[in-house]
Order: C-alpha cells, then structure tokens, then sequence
C-alpha cells in the first residue's frame, strides 16, 4: 500500500491542523492504521492508532489524549489526525503507517508496515 500525506505546517501554540493520509494500492480496510512523529534530535514515537474499521478502537499516547483525534474514512481510504491545542512540543515529523492486519494498542516502528513520507508540524509561541 502507498500512502500520501498531506496537511502540516506552522501554527501557533493553541491552534489546530488537521493531517490526512492517503492509502492507495491495496484494499485499506485491511490495515489498522496509526500516526507516528519524530522531533529533532528523539527517536521516533507513536502518537495514535486506530482499528481497521471507520469509527473503531482508537488508542492515544498520554500525552495528546484530549487534544488529538485519529479517525479514518474506509470509502475514501484516508486516516486522519486532528490536532487541537498545540503545544510547543508537538513539534515534529509526523508520519502515518499502517499494519496489515489486527490492531496492535501502543504500536512500535517495528509492528507497523508501510509508511508515509512524513509531515512537518512547527508549533511557535
């Protein structure tokens, strides 16, 4: 499966963006899908996943809970990442990924498939 992202950029702390991802190639409801992101200088992390279903299992790191929402829309094969409240370090590469197969909760790189090129997210104060 490729996928493309789209959305990114800067915004000030406080405001929002919105990622898409784009999946094309193979049939996307058979991948759980999730959204990973790389600050300068740190290791890659996970950010949200969600189940392979539109409106399904959705799983957070703590630190975004209630500021980010990952969803998915099977007939448009895209996943989203809605980002609401940023925060200075929200900084960062995101990239989506997807998993053929069973939803892993807390994914690491390594359980994840295919991936996206990554999205640049500045947050500024």
């Amino acid at each position: 499966v490729q996928l493309v992202q789209s959305g990114g950029g800067l915004v000030q702390a406080g405001g929002s963006l919105r990622l898409s991802c784009a999946a094309s190639g193979s049939t996307f409801s058979t991948y759980a899908m999730a959204w990973f992101r790389q600050a300068p200088g740190k290791e890659r992390e996970f950010v949200a996943a969600i189940s392979r279903r539109s409106g399904g299992v959705t799983y957070y790191r703590d630190s975004v809970k209630g500021r980010f929402t990952i969803s998915r829309d099977n007939a448009e094969n895209t996943v989203y990442l809605q980002m609401n409240k940023l925060k200075l370090e929200d900084t960062a590469v995101y990239y989506c990924a997807a998993r053929n197969g069973l939803t892993v909760a807390i994914p690491t790189q390594n359980d994840m498939d295919y991936w996206g090129k990554g999205a640049l997210v500045t947050v500024s104060d």
